[in-house]
């Protein structure tokens, strides 16, 4: 009885094993693509939208955060967790901003496992 209890729970550690190997396989680094005017007038309220892609999205593997900056400082920032994950693989957030000189933007996404491929940058000009 005990060898069969072993070798039971061995096929499925090795099932859930090869399950989890298999996700990891086939996922990258977490990346981010900003979306946001190129100029408006002084004193616009604009959308900063950022879409975040990152093939794995399951509970050993998953983005756990992605930010935008402005100027060098962080202005939004969501967190994840593994029971608290982004909806899909691809994902969107959004940030209202008053542009009232020109902004230099950041942004980026952070997978748990392998990191980030670093920060996409955009930029909005001011118009008088």
């Amino acid at each position: 009885m005990v060898v069969g209890a072993r070798i039971r729970f061995t096929l499925v550690a090795s099932l859930f094993f090869l399950m989890v190997s298999a996700a990891t396989a086939f996922a990258d680094k977490g990346s981010v693509t900003i979306s946001a005017p190129e100029s408006v007038v002084k004193g616009t309220e604009v959308t900063i939208k950022v879409q975040v892609a990152h093939s794995g999205n399951n509970f050993i593997h998953y983005v756990d955060w992605a930010k935008i900056g402005i100027d060098g400082k962080e202005v939004a920032r969501w967190d994840f967790k593994w029971n608290k994950r982004a909806e899909s693989k691809i994902f969107e957030r959004e940030f209202k901003y008053v542009v009232n000189a020109p902004v230099e933007l950041s942004a980026e996404a952070n997978c748990n496992l392998h990191g980030s491929k670093g920060q996409a940058k955009a930029s909005i000009k001011v118009t008088e």
